[in-house]
């Protein structure tokens, strides 16, 4: 076996790997990133106090109707869950993005995300979300999602999103 490994450095480069391996902890829990479950742990979409789990499950944003900023009863219910989330939460903060399409002026645009991203942030606040946790910022129609030039588009730039800054607190 000497003279194989001598004649093949291949071939001793996986012998050597294999017996590294046949010595590994077999009871270790994986590390996230390191061939464990992405979803599993701190962090992953199946921890409940995740900004992942805030982002995917709860839903980290809410559409509007062409120029307006008053909330649909679809957009109610995803900010109910908001701020069930952020008081089970409460290291966490947020802030609320308002978005526009891309017709009208910029400065009609800014106005109306303001508006939007208002009406996102009094609607946590009612439901007892205290109010120095969320801050709103308005991009108009600077940031868009989708670009093309019809509704299909447009119904996707029309948005509040809540982003949150800061995880829980452990």
């Amino acid at each position: 076996m000497s003279n194989i490994l001598r004649a093949n450095p291949f071939v001793a480069a996986l012998l050597g790997v294999a017996l590294l391996a046949g010595c590994a902890d077999k009871d270790a829990v994986p590390v996230s990133g390191t061939g464990g479950d992405p979803n599993a742990g701190a962090g992953g979409i199946n921890d409940i106090t995740s900004v992942e789990y805030f982002n995917v499950v709860v839903g980290d944003r809410v559409f509007f109707e062409t120029d307006r900023f008053d909330l649909t009863a679809e957009a109610q219910g995803i900010l109910a869950r908001q701020a069930e989330w952020l008081q089970a939460n409460p290291g966490a903060t947020a802030t609320v993005e308002g978005h526009a399409d891309e017709r009208g002026t910029r400065d009609y645009n800014l106005a109306l995300g303001a508006r939007r991203a208002n009406s996102v942030a009094s609607f946590l606040v009612s439901r007892g979300v205290e109010s120095n946790r969320v801050q709103t910022v308005s991009f108009g129609k600077e940031k868009p999602v989708s670009l093309c030039s019809d509704e299909s588009c447009w119904s996707q730039n029309r948005r509040g999103v809540t982003v949150v800054v800061r995880g829980p607190v452990s």
